[in-house]
């Protein structure tokens, strides 16, 4: 009853091998939030992205999963996740978070992000500059410069706060600390740093989780503080961070689909998520294009390089 919590470990190669199944699915990730325009349903941005997961040999993580009917999980306004992809119209100014998991070579990867449809390719939290800088692409936002580029607008603070928010968990990823470290820097960021642009809610109920040969696998990796002593960071784990947050209630409900979850008062969400590895030279995030480095600096630790 005293035995220490033993985490699913990954060797160099396993995440080598992941590395794949991470491009592949930032890069899907990515094709499909730049497709997505006005008056496009989200069938259609999902479609983009099957056929781009099929084109590179990848398979789609989410279709099939516990019945789960399509490729992406895309959830617009007031849905937090796993929103159906269907008939529904986009409108221009609508919060579209689209999440996306691919298998290569039996590996997965796991990504989302958020951004406002229709937005000029120069804002901060319009499809083209979030999706640059998700893949590392762009500048990283640094407290300061997210402040900034939130400009007082509610809408644009949700994004980018819980996409900073993100990367304070992915920082907090160190060998030889708690994982309880990430879920205090993703709840620090939004309560502390990020205070001063809107009251921010973090999801209920929801959670990052290890990622391997499973999509989901442990350890949970909470979005926030938790008083259970969780298990310590060490070489060769691999997980996905991914805060959900709202500008207003922290609780939300399953649609009558099975999948679909909305705030329980219609406040808008967002939702962002990176797969990490921990590797013995730092943290290499397996769903960015340029593996972190943009946003980790000093802390980044790839191993192809």
């Amino acid at each position: 009853m005293f035995g220490r919590t033993r985490l699913p470990l990954k060797s160099s190669d396993d995440i080598r091998a992941m590395r794949r199944a991470g491009l592949v699915t930032g890069s899907a990730l990515r094709a499909s939030a730049l497709a997505a325009r006005p008056g496009m349903t989200t069938q259609d941005v999902d479609a983009v992205a099957h056929d781009h997961m099929r084109e590179r040999g990848a398979t789609p993580s989410f279709l099939g999963y516990h019945g789960f009917p399509a490729t992406l999980c895309i959830s617009v306004n007031d849905e937090v996740v796993h929103g159906i992809p269907g008939p529904r119209v986009l409108s221009e100014g609508d919060v579209v978070s689209l999440d996306c998991g691919a298998i290569v070579d039996g590996w997965h990867g796991d990504s989302a992000l958020t951004f406002v449809v229709g937005a000029s390719d120069d804002n901060p939290a319009g499809a083209a500059r979030v999706a640059a800088r998700h893949a590392g692409e762009d500048p990283h936002l640094d407290e300061a410069g997210l402040i900034a580029a939130a400009g007082g607008d509610a809408v644009r603070s949700l994004v980018l706060a819980t996409e900073g928010s993100m990367w304070a968990g992915i920082r907090a990823l160190a060998a030889g600390k708690r994982l309880n470290d990430v879920g205090s820097q993703v709840e620090a960021a939004l309560r502390t740093r990020y205070a001063e642009l809107a009251d921010f809610e973090i999801v209920d109920g929801y959670t990052g989780h290890g990622v391997g040969r499973e999509l989901h696998q442990e350890p949970t990796v909470y979005n926030e503080a938790v008083s259970e002593r969780l298990p310590k960071v060490e070489t060769g784990l691999v997980v996905a961070v991914e805060p959900m947050v709202t500008l207003g209630t922290y609780e939300t409900h399953e649609l009558d689909d099975g999948w679909t979850v909305k705030t329980d008062d219609g406040s808008l969400a967002a939702h962002f998520e990176h797969t990490v590895a921990v590797t013995e030279r730092g943290l290499w995030v397996l769903t960015a294009h340029d593996g972190g480095r943009s946003a980790l600096g000093d802390l980044y630790g790839g191993l192809d390089d």
